[in-house]
């Protein structure tokens, strides 16, 4: 059993790691299938239009999915139009950029992985460069072949230029040699940026490691007990108000975060040193609510909009 939890204690602690790592071979997976059954290089003058399609627009689709799914991006937009102080509170204005840059960081993941096995395999990238019109990359990619390269190159993928067999494939491998080296530079340009940013923000971190640690925990702990009492709240206030309505009689009173509550408690949270707070949650329950003229303005702003919904 000791060794049961240890290796459950493990993969939790690992948690991170392991969903990248599922996430890579999800993303070689989906461009293998994509390159095996959806792709079909045109071999015409719509190649270069087709294979940056093919290349770019599943990146781009994971890009808007990793904000969509981003739980981040949803509480820092979350009722911003009708008070924009959410994202510009007072005295922290540049805060909604750091976090803006968190998020937008953590959704390109999943597109720069896309993109580093996309071009590793080099299929759409050969697609689209055998149908540049471009006389200087024409120069670059045809130096040292026969003048069929100019005039046939868009039929490179297919094979069915004039050119010798051994020409067209050394065209072919030259392509795909082209992509997998941008591909590798995306992969270590990636990465030296990452080591850069992580480093820079441990570098302006105003805690210490071992505190950063225990923050991080706290955090955790606090998300997971906050949807387990979300969700036993919401089964007692449903049995109550099912019992009410069949029996018929008037609802006990039912102790309920007030709506001053929930708009304070869905702020971001900055850390101040004079002040430890883990969480947004963690400060208004020991310094209470702050009121003010534009909060309870919103308040009647969105409390009319709930009742006219």
């Amino acid at each position: 059993m000791d060794a049961f939890q240890g290796i459950l204690k493990f993969f939790l602690n690992q948690k991170t790691v392991i969903g990248y790592s599922f996430m890579a071979l999800l993303t070689v997976g989906s461009e293998r299938l994509f390159s095996l059954v959806a792709f079909k290089c045109p071999c015409s003058t719509e190649n270069v239009v087709y294979g940056l399609v093919f290349l770019f627009a599943p990146a781009w689709v994971l890009l808007i999915l990793g904000f969509f799914l981003n739980s981040k991006a949803m509480r820092l937009f979350t009722g911003c139009c009708v008070n924009p102080r959410k994202i510009f509170p007072k005295g922290h204005s540049c805060h909604f950029f750091y976090v803006l840059g968190q998020i937008t960081l953590s959704s390109l993941v999943a597109p720069m992985m896309w993109l580093s096995v996309a071009l590793l395999n080099g299929t759409f990238y050969e697609c689209a460069m055998s149908g540049t019109k471009s006389s200087r990359l024409l120069g670059l990619i045809c130096k040292g072949k026969p003048q069929e390269c100019w005039d046939e190159l868009y039929k490179v993928s297919c094979g069915k230029t004039s050119m010798a067999p051994t020409d067209n494939e050394e065209l072919k491998l030259s392509l795909q040699a082209q992509s997998q080296i941008l591909g590798w530079c995306l992969i270590c340009s990636a990465s030296f940026f990452s080591l850069l940013t992580t480093c820079y923000s441990r570098c302006r971190s105003k805690v210490s490691h071992l505190q950063l640690s225990f923050w991080k925990t706290y955090a955790q702990k606090e998300k997971e007990q906050l949807e387990n009492t979300f969700l036993e709240y919401a089964n007692k206030l449903s049995e109550r108000n099912l019992k009410c309505f069949f029996e018929n009689k008037r609802p006990d009173a039912f102790p309920m975060p007030t709506f001053a509550a929930w708009e304070a408690a869905s702020e971001l949270h900055s850390f101040h040193q004079s002040r430890q707070h883990y969480s947004t949650l963690h400060k208004v329950v020991e310094d209470g609510l702050e009121h003010s003229p534009e909060d309870d303005e919103t308040t009647l702003v969105l409390v009319g909009t709930a009742h006219s919904v």
